[in-house]
């Protein structure tokens, strides 16, 4: 039994039954090794049709969403400055609101005096002909009664 043909006839024989039952069992493996890389070779297919017009169109959302951003930008910096000229525009406004006011007072009391002036009755004169050095001094309220500025009523 120490034959080594015989031992080295078995080794063959088991080697071939285990490479046969490891093809055995290889087969439906393989198989489904196959329909994935079909499906594979669909999918980057489609991808390579698809990805480059989508990723094309992100770019240019991107771009448009910044051209809007910037639009925006300005717009708000617009109004900004729209906002600053009514508010300077309301100051100048208020401004000439008040010297027109101050104007009108000054017409009003103006033409109140001179009304004033005009309808009273003239105070008799006397005529004192003193020299200059026998004149007493004149108060400024008299000075002012005597111009007609008077006190205002």
């Amino acid at each position: 039994m120490i034959d080594p043909l015989f031992w080295l006839g078995l080794s063959l024989l088991l080697v071939a039954a285990s490479l046969t039952a490891v093809l055995v069992a290889a087969i439906p493996a393989l198989q489904e090794l196959a329909r994935a890389a079909r499906s594979a070779e669909k999918l980057f297919d489609t991808l390579s049709r698809e990805l480059p017009p989508t990723l094309l169109s992100i770019r240019q959302t991107g771009m448009e969403i910044t051209d809007l951003t910037d639009d925006l930008s300005e717009g708000v910096q617009s109004a900004g400055k729209v906002v600053q000229q009514v508010d300077q525009t309301l100051d100048t406004a208020k401004k000439q609101v008040k010297n027109v006011q101050i104007s009108t007072r000054s017409l009003v009391v103006g033409v109140k005096t001179a009304w004033k002036s005009f309808t009273r009755s003239k105070p008799v004169r006397r005529v004192e002909r003193l020299s200059m050095k026998e004149k007493p001094a004149l108060t400024l309220r008299e000075r002012e009664i005597k111009k007609g500025v008077g006190s205002r009523e």
